[in-house]
């Protein structure tokens, strides 16, 4: 059997049409995503990079972007994908024509165009053709004008996207300052608060153009300047004035000097070949990409995966180097917005097929622990963001440390785990938990905000660091954290047959019902409802199985779900809920669900997008699933599914290679009939991580009927009793 299986599975990869000679960043469209509420970048950057120049334009969304509205300039930092309020929008750059003004920036835009790595649109009023580039910490400017009438670039110092103008969430300079060094640079810095979190940052850029510039000025407000190198407040810039029709600019940005900032420019792009430092940004998105390579699918398939995969090598940002909060010669990010939505997708993700990435991050997570006394579970620009949910910082170290990645401290993991789980924070609104009611009665009661859905991802948490203290060999600890971790427990109500909040006293929640919550600070459940939280039980799936009556009957609890429109893909709370049929026995109904999701929920245009991509973590749940995996985040197994495409060779650590054979795969072929696992039959809908990193092959025979294949060797259930 096993020769036979290895002479199919050579047969199928001799077959398989042969890999585009295309790149693969050509199958990648930015735009994908910029609309609607995906907020996903259309500028320029390099994977994971602290620079991205992206175009700001009037009424932005988070990303500074609105593609139906009139372009204000490229402005160097932004955010990806997220929700909420921006941050970022820093040091706006705007080309003009003739006479210099300082207000009225917006022009109408035509042939806007965006590849990895770079960007380009005409921009109407000044009638230039603007493109830019970038390094990790630099961005490069290229404006080439239709009229060779005195030309300028203006810099706005005090740049930020604002997306309200209500106190104290509005994003705003507090204040800045801008100088104009001839022949040919300027430099300065703006110092900002508000935004996704309240509190301020500072950062600093020295650019530099590629000749002398014939006059220039600052301006003050409204206030012009013609001739004054220096400017200083809440609303300043500058402008420099060439004579030609093209202008080269790069513009270094760091977190700690204006000086690190110009070092930036001298290391990173100390020449002016504009296209080359295209070509090197190109160059690291097709490493990216091609770490996972697929064969079959359609055309747009082909383009929506790869849009998708690009999204996910964009947060958080490398900032190492950049670190003015503390010394350390650890790996530095920032910019996680947020863990409580990366935890489950993404990073599982990286971990499979960018190891050295998510190790360093690991690192960094731990390093910011040992700084500043908790890991975060959102973190921007040198301050930690509000806790939505549980520590899930736990969840990202565990899931490192089950799978085995390495290269970080075991004993620094579990003392950052531990913490989490056993100290009360002095302000778990923006680290650690609040752990009171918790530790007294086993569930979070109605007198906290968000207390049910906490209950549920602190015993998870907990489930997290019961797993990262058997690492360590504190078996003791261990045991109670897992003990712990069955507090979701407590909240289970027979009767609606979901997770129900409690009273400190023990009395439940009335009135009630299925689909109570859908709250956010200030409910019992955060954005979500009971229902959808009782579907984030992740460790202890036997359990649930058996409080909703077994098998069948829990079947049709998750058809009753889907059914009566309550799964939300656009939020994270039910993301498992369409593989949790595989632990009843039933992965031919989650290969009708993720198939479903993958056809209506993502379209290839600039709204396609179910809602915001929150740092790629939507976009990894379409990776995941149409090659036919899914992570349980923090367990060291995957989920099969339903892939679409014929083959999908992922690149591992080490050389190896992992590939998902499904030759058969189509509409209507979707179900799994028997599978084979390096030439043996494998009659279970679950991989190991050492299973998957051995490298190999997994093969699927697929079908137009369901089959009794996976339906007997269910997943882990590791906090289930025997």
């Amino acid at each position: 059997m096993k020769l036979v299986s290895l002479l199919i599975a050579c047969l199928l990869l001799m077959l398989a049409p042969p890999a585009s000679c295309k790149p693969l960043a050509d199958e990648v469209d930015p735009f994908l995503g910029s609309a609607g509420d995906g907020n996903c970048l259309v500028g320029a950057g390099v994977p994971f990079g602290l620079v991205w120049v992206s175009p700001d334009t009037n009424q932005p969304m988070t990303s500074g972007y609105n593609i139906d509205e009139e372009i204000l300039g490229l402005s160097q930092t932004h955010e990806a994908g997220t929700g909420g309020l921006s941050k970022y929008g820093n040091f706006l750059v705007t080309p003009e024509s003739g006479a210099v003004h300082v207000t009225d920036l917006a022009s109408r835009k035509s042939d806007e165009v965006a590849h990895p790595g770079y960007y380009a649109v005409t921009l109407m009023r000044p009638q230039v053709r603007a493109e830019v580039t970038a390094t990790r910490r630099v961005g490069f400017h290229r404006y080439t004008f239709e009229r060779t009438e005195p030309i300028h670039l203006l810099i706005d110092a005090s740049s930020c996207i604002t997306l309200t103008e209500e106190a104290p969430m509005a994003q705003l300079c507090l204040d800045s300052a801008v100088h104009v060094v001839p022949p040919n640079r300027i430099e300065g810095y703006g110092h900002f608060y508000g935004g996704w979190n309240p509190h301020p940052y500072r950062v600093f850029f020295s650019a530099v153009v590629d000749a002398p510039f014939k006059s220039f000025g600052t301006w003050t407000r409204r206030t012009m300047h013609p001739g004054a190198a220096t400017a200083k407040g809440n609303q300043i810039g500058a402008w420099l004035t060439f004579s030609g029709q093209r202008v080269l600019l790069k513009i270094g940005v760091s977190f700690i000097s204006i000086e690190q900032a110009r070092a930036n420019i001298a290391h990173e792009l100390p020449g002016w070949d504009f296209d080359a430092v295209r070509h090197h940004a190109e160059e690291a998105w097709e490493t990216c990409l091609s770490t996972i390579g697929i064969t079959g699918g359609s055309a747009t398939d082909r383009q929506m995966f790869y849009s998708m995969f690009y999204h996910c090598f964009q947060m958080p940002h490398d900032f190492t180097g950049e670190n003015p909060w503390w010394k350390s010669s650890e790996p530095h990010y920032e910019d996680f917005y947020c863990i409580w939505d990366t935890f489950r997708t993404l990073n599982p993700l990286l971990t499979l097929i960018a190891p050295q990435r998510e190790r360093d991050i690991v690192r960094s997570l731990l390093d910011t622990f040992v700084h500043t006394g908790w890991l975060p579970d959102a973190r921007i620009a040198g301050s930690n963001g509000r806790v939505q949910g549980g520590t899930n910082g736990d969840v990202v170290v565990a899931d490192a440390v089950v799978k085995k990645l390495g290269g970080f401290s075991l004993e620094t993991a579990f003392r950052a785990v531990q913490k989490d789980a056993d100290v009360q924070s002095p302000d778990p609104m923006w680290e650690g938990r609040d752990l009171y009611d918790y530790l007294r009665v086993g569930y979070m009661s109605l007198a906290s905000r968000r207390s049910a859905s906490r209950t549920l991802e602190y015993a998870y948490d907990d489930f997290c660091a019961a797993e990262v203290a058997q690492a360590v060999g504190r078996r003791a600890d261990a045991a109670r954290y897992l003990a712990r971790s069955r507090n979701w427990r407590n909240l289970w109500d027979p009767e609606y047959q979901v997770v129900r909040p409690r009273h400190l006293d023990g009395s439940f929640l009335t009135p009630y019902g299925r689909n109570w919550g859908s709250g956010s600070w200030r409910g019992a459940f955060y954005e979500g409802t009971a229902w959808q939280y009782s579907t984030f039980i992740p460790h202890d799936m036997k359990t649930v199985i058996r409080s909703v009556g077994g098998d069948q009957a829990y079947v049709d609890w998750l058809d009753a779900f889907f059914n009566s429109g309550s799964y939300t893909h656009d939020n994270e709370p039910d993301m498992l809920a369409l593989w949790l049929y595989i632990h009843a026995g039933r992965p031919d109904r989650t290969a009708d669900g993720v198939r479903h999701i993958l056809q209506t929920a993502y379209h290839l245009k600039p709204d396609g997008l179910p809602g915001n991509d929150d740092s790629g973590t939507i976009s990894a749940w379409y990776v995941w699933a149409s090659i036919g995996l899914y992570p349980n985040a923090g367990q060291d197994w995957y989920y099969i599914g339903s892939p679409i495409f014929s083959s999908a060779s992922l690149k591992l650590e080490g050389g190896k290679t992992f590939r998902i054979l499904a030759d058969k795969t189509s509409p209507d072929n979707r179900y799994v009939q028997s599978a084979t696992l390096n030439g043996e039959p494998l009659d279970r809908a679950w991989l190991r991580q050492d299973e998957i990193q051995a490298g190999g092959y997994l093969v699927l025979e697929m079908g137009p009927q369901p089959s009794p294949w996976g339906r007997v060797d269910r997943p882990p259930s590791p906090a289930t009793e025997p």
